[in-house]
């Protein structure tokens, strides 16, 4: 069994704790058990099991450390990882930015774990596999896709006191389809901490439908245009741009957050209606109340009615700057508003509608300008409606433009453990077209 109770991890633990002859030393143990099962060509190909689980030993002595991992957990197993640490740990060069491990913490309790997840079966998995390649037979489309389910815990307790536990479920479920003539193509993903929240048929639908839409595309001319970009389009971006919010890279005046020897903590970057925050406690995006660290995670505001709110700064960073430590965010939430995808199409004249990017790449750190490419269903829109498919783009942009270009926020989607809206965006930058469907 790879999932531990609380109580038998601590043990576990303890035990090898107990072994340790080092000035200070951190333990972590964690295991996983997983399911999956893969279809392509309208054909199931394979599926899968997986239980695992490993304890990794951190021992250091003054600012010297070394880490060893082992899978065995009886106790000359255990002495022999802590001994393995400690012996590497004094054949290592000092760390100038060593911290010691953080004593007792009080967390909130993680609502990340869902028993009906943890307890999908076999059968379950055939039947989401059934609910694509069913419809997608019938509409003269394939489908390949992939669902994966797990369920895990992670712990760690430390020679300074500390002792953190937290259990997580999650499913992962991404399809592909490809109408038979090979014109047209549709895509969805899904994931959820809650099983009861996923709908394969439906997401199955939504990805057949636009296989079927995206036949034939027409060449349009690449250029700026007001874009519908659904959260699988901008999350990416989004994500890169959170990877700014780090205080020592914008002090040290090297990313985008930099400013004048300083930071843009506390100045407006985007449109006052953008308000993105970390919570792990959200119903909708449940992760672990602690990071890896063993630091409490709490809900934290990033951007504020377009202000910079905070800064992740760790540990160390912290104690430089005399500062509170803030760490980084567990999840991404971006408020959204009231309308529906449809509705946004409604109310736009002419624009076109991005299902996602991909093979996203960065162009200019300092402005966070990215490229990348639109893929699986581009559409032209006009007059409140859909009229055509066009075309993939290459596109140029960054997220800072794309967030002061904002025109309308609607409703949120969780989308890879965040949740983002759909958006409205003028101007967004089309440099060339791409052949691929």
């Amino acid at each position: 069994m790879a999932i531990y109770t609380k109580e038998e991890a601590r043990r576990i633990m303890e035990k090898a704790l107990s072994f340790s002859t080092a000035d200070a030393c951190e333990i972590s143990l964690g295991g996983s058990e997983s399911g999956n099962i893969r279809y392509a060509r309208n054909t199931v190909s394979t599926s899968g099991y997986r239980s695992n689980q490993n304890l990794a030993v951190t021992s250091s002595f003054g600012k010297k450390s070394g880490s060893a991992t082992i899978d065995e957990f009886d106790d000359a197993s255990l002495q022999k990882v802590v001994e393995r640490a400690e012996e590497l740990a004094k054949l290592s060069p000092e760390n100038p930015e060593f911290m010691e491990p953080l004593g007792p913490q009080t967390y909130d309790e993680s609502a990340s774990f869902i028993e009906a997840t943890a307890n999908i079966t076999p059968e379950y998995r055939a039947q989401v596999a059934a609910s694509s390649i069913n419809p997608a037979d019938a509409k003269d489309v394939t489908a390949a896709g992939f669902l994966n389910d797990s369920a895990g815990f992670r712990a760690i307790l430390n020679s300074s006191g500390l002792f953190a536990y937290n259990k997580e479920t999650n499913v992962d479920f991404t399809v592909t389809m490809r109408t038979n003539d090979g014109t047209g193509s549709g895509w969805v993903t899904r994931d959820y901490n809650d099983i009861s929240k996923f709908d394969a048929a439906a997401a199955s639908k939504i990805a057949i439908d636009k296989a079927v839409m995206s036949r034939e595309a027409r060449a349009i001319e690449p250029g700026k245009y007001t874009v519908i970009l659904e959260p699988a389009a901008s999350v990416d971006l989004l994500r890169n741009m959170r990877s700014s919010f780090n205080a020592r890279t914008a002090d040290e005046g090297r990313s985008f957050m930099s400013k004048d020897g300083g930071t843009k903590l506390g100045q407006k970057i985007v449109d006052e209606r953008v308000n993105i925050w970390s919570d792990p406690l959200h119903p909708e995006v449940p992760t672990s109340t602690w990071n890896g660290e063993g630091m409490p995670l709490k809900k934290t505001s990033w951007i504020e009615k377009g202000v910079v709110k905070n800064l992740a700064y760790s540990r160390y960073w912290a104690g430089q700057k005399g500062v509170e430590a803030v760490p980084f965010p567990p999840n991404l939430i971006m408020e959204g508003g009231s309308a529906s995808l449809q509705d946004l199409i409604k109310g736009t004249k002419k624009g076109i509608l991005v299902t996602r990017l991909w093979y996203i790449r960065g162009v200019d750190p300092q402005t966070l300008l990215y490229t990348g490419l639109t893929r699986d269903g581009t559409f032209y829109i006009e007059n409140g409606e859909i009229r055509y498919p066009v075309k993939n783009f290459r596109f140029n942009e960054s997220p800072i433009i794309m967030l002061n270009n904002l025109e309308a926020l609607g409703q949120q989607v969780r989308i890879d453990g965040n949740l983002i809206p759909y958006m409205k965006i003028r101007d967004f930058t089309f440099t060339s077209l791409s052949d691929a469907v």
